[in-house]
């Protein structure tokens, strides 16, 4: 039976690529590549030239492309897919793919290897016990305001792409979002020569990318958010335990219920109750 067999590729170091990859690519009959150039460049880098067929499979042809390849896969015949770098259908071509073949049980592989996700993740100096990747940031400026006030509470470590030319509209909006304060981590070109890492709280990288002409990929990493920084008035918790106890819990329950919600001590909402009980 055929397989479909996503293959990760180097982000930038050739050096990086496993031995079943390079068997991969030795072997392969059919090769679905995001860029035809970029797999020549990266088998020329590797000191080794493949005999498949090459067929284009990007974002712009990807929903066209997925039923030429799957015939082939029903015909015997196993479909190598690879992209520019990283793992296939993490924000590239190659998702859509692996559900059709998934329904029509076809078997799927994965030669794992490098992520632009897991290594910026772990150069950051975040934390990476719990983290979340957001793909690109949206191209348009409402839209990305609105996406980055949707992660304003995220409490993971935040990992996302963005465009270099927009990096720094970018840096802007996640600061009016999430506090200039925030801590973050830019970084370019991963494991090539001109890798650059730059830390700092987000109004620091905003100067840092207005002063430079800013190329190659990027990957953003930015801190979670801290919920003992949450700030709130006595009168929005009175607020929050007065609204469940209308909707019919009992005080006890709705003070245990808003102190988890707002990440406070229970005592604390407890006193603010008993206090504006004994002021009305």
């Amino acid at each position: 039976m055929a397989h479909l067999i996503l293959a990760a590729v180097p982000l930038g170091n050739p050096g990086d690529a496993s031995k079943r990859l390079i068997e991969a690519l030795l072997s392969a009959r059919v090769i679905a590549a995001e860029d035809s150039r970029k797999l020549s460049r990266l088998c020329k880098d590797l000191g080794i030239t493949h005999t498949a067929r090459v067929i284009s499979f990007f974002e712009g042809n990807e929903s066209e492309r997925v039923v030429e390849l799957l015939e082939i896969l029903k015909s015997g015949i196993d479909v190598l897919v690879v992209t520019d770098a990283g793992m296939p259908s993490v924000s590239d071509p190659g998702y859509r793919l692996v559900r059709v073949a998934i329904d029509n049980e076809i078997g799927v592989k994965v030669l794992p290897g490098p992520s632009a996700v897991l290594t910026a993740l772990a150069i950051s100096g975040l934390p990476t016990d719990r983290f979340c990747f957001e793909g690109f940031a949206p191209r348009t400026s409402g839209a990305r305001d609105t996406w980055f006030q949707k992660l304003a509470e995220e409490e993971r470590t935040i990992v996302f792409f963005e465009a270099p030319h927009r990096l720094h509209e970018s840096l802007i909006a996640a600061a009016g979002a999430l506090g200039s304060d925030r801590d973050a981590v830019i970084c370019r070109e991963l494991t090539k020569t001109y890798e650059e890492i730059v830390r700092g709280k987000l109004d620091q990288l905003i100067v840092w990318a207005s002063e430079k002409e800013i190329l190659g990929e990027i990957t953003l990493v930015i801190a979670g958010f801290n919920p003992s920084s949450r700030e709130f008035v006595p009168a929005e918790i009175i607020a929050k335990v007065l609204a469940k106890e209308s909707a019919g819990e009992l005080r006890k329950s709705a003070i245990q219920a808003v102190a988890q919600e707002l990440h406070l001590p229970k005592r604390e909402v407890f006193d603010l109750m008993v206090k504006f009980k004994n002021e009305s």
